[in-house]
């Protein structure tokens, strides 16, 4: 009787564990929503450059293959595809696209979530390679325009990005190491502070929004990388939705083939959120 018991009590903590427990593939929803003014994040949208005749358009996403939930902790695996370009504008509605970046890679996730809160961290291992196109050649010279010639930009890392978030706020910190860099005088660690805030119960219909992300890296000597955002987003605002925003950009280009040239410039953009 007494090794019934035993064996009842077994099979009760055996069925709780596995009743906490649920693992789905391809789900509908990110674990761990993309950081707001990071850039390197799946975008889907364009931004207009004031003062410039220039646009930059994204497109990107990024997808849980297979999600764990354990209680309170949910566990994720993905994979990531990003492009972003750089484009002129001219007259008759022209385009010409002057740069673009290619990333991919997989991730991996983990939070816990707990009475409003949640925190975790998110770990990504990709690559980066940058291209001049054919916008940027000036067929009226023959010659690369600005001076500036196609060289060789790539870059593989390691990425590691812990988070806490209570309600609609969220601050972060990032460090990534790069395994392999082309040029060779980029410096392979990269260190981020940032963070993002929703006004969650302002209104049913969209949710104001601001976010900053800081980051120092070395090309020859450590410089810093500020991105401020705010914006409004329609939808949830930890799940898909479209926002509109303006951003301010100041420190080294986001694209690989002007990794070395300083840029201030805000913009005005939309987005598909995922």
């Amino acid at each position: 009787m007494r090794k019934f018991f035993f064996l009842a009590f077994i099979a009760l903590i055996n069925s709780k564990l596995i009743s906490q427990t649920k693992d789905e593939w391809f789900p509908a929803e990110l674990n761990i929503q993309p950081f707001t003014a990071n850039f390197l994040e799946p975008k889907a949208g364009f931004a207009y450059h004031f003062g410039k005749s220039q646009l930059r358009l994204d497109i990107g996403t990024s997808s849980d293959v297979y999600r764990f939930e354990n209680g309170e902790r949910t566990f994720s695996f993905g994979a990531d595809l990003f492009t972003y370009t750089r484009l002129r504008g001219e007259k008759e509605f022209h385009f010409p696209v002057e740069t673009i970046d290619y990333l991919f890679g997989i991730n991996f996730g983990c939070k816990k979530s707990k009475s409003g809160s949640e925190y975790g961290f998110r770990f990504r291992l990709s690559h980066i390679s940058a291209h001049l196109v054919d916008g940027q050649f000036d067929t009226g010279i023959e010659n690369w325009r600005n001076g500036r010639r196609p060289q060789v930009y790539s870059r593989e890392f390691i990425e590691l990005f812990p988070f806490y978030r209570i309600g609609g706020a969220r601050v972060y910190a990032g460090f990534t190491y790069l395994v392999h860099v082309s040029p060779g005088k980029i410096g392979k660690d990269i260190y981020q502070l940032g963070f993002d805030y929703y006004l969650i119960d302002f209104c049913k219909y969209f949710t104001p929004f601001a976010a900053y992300d800081f980051k120092v890296s070395k090309i020859e000597k450590y410089s810093g990388n500020n991105i401020i955002s705010a914006g409004i987003k329609f939808g949830r605002y930890d799940s898909k939705g479209l926002s509109i925003l303006f951003a301010y950009f100041s420190g080294k280009s986001i694209h690989g083939e002007y990794f070395d040239l300083n840029e201030h410039y805000s913009t005005l953009g939309i987005n598909l959120d995922l």
